[in-house]
């Protein structure tokens, strides 16, 4: 078993049921080669992705399907900002303090960021999902619904195929 990451204990607060799956943590994996690691549908597990303003600002943090790609002109429209971009990986290690493949709204909720969430996970069916624990190696699994109210995550159609 994993070790007790911030993340785990955050849900353990609020009495909210999660698994833990385990991967090899030697490298940065897609969200798509996590998906084959743990034996789940590419559509169910979630990367989080570090956006912000150029020129600096606020970051965010949208979570969305492996497989999708994120639309930045549609985020900036529900973020209420003129352009947004990515964050390069190096950036997105400085700001958050998470490698990359482990960066996780969960994880960072302490820094009070914007958190979106990709509408499709509100179809999924089983209501679960599997977000990066904060760590790489080390994804959890828990109800839509229950990650959308312990992050604050608003739900945007940001995503496409």
């Amino acid at each position: 078993m994993a070790r007790k990451l911030q993340s785990m204990r955050r849900l353990e607060a609020r009495g909210i049921d999660y698994k833990v799956y385990e991967f090899p943590a030697d490298d940065h994996y897609s969200a798509e080669q996590v998906a084959g690691f743990v034996g789940m549908p590419p559509e169910q597990v979630y990367k989080t992705l570090v956006i912000q303003p150029p020129g600096g600002g606020k970051p965010l943090l949208v979570m969305l399907a492996a497989g999708r790609t994120l639309d930045l002109k549609l985020l900036a429209a529900a973020a209420g900002e003129k352009k947004l971009q990515m964050v390069a990986h190096k950036d997105a290690e400085r700001l958050t303090g998470l490698k990359v493949g482990g960066i996780s709204a969960l994880a960072l909720m302490h820094k009070n960021w914007p958190v979106y969430i990709d509408r499709p996970a509100l179809e999924l069916d089983p209501d679960y999902i599997l977000v990066s624990a904060g760590e790489r190696g080390l994804q959890l699994g828990l109800s839509v619904k229950d990650l959308i109210e312990v992050t604050g995550a608003r739900v945007v159609d940001v995503g496409r195929e």
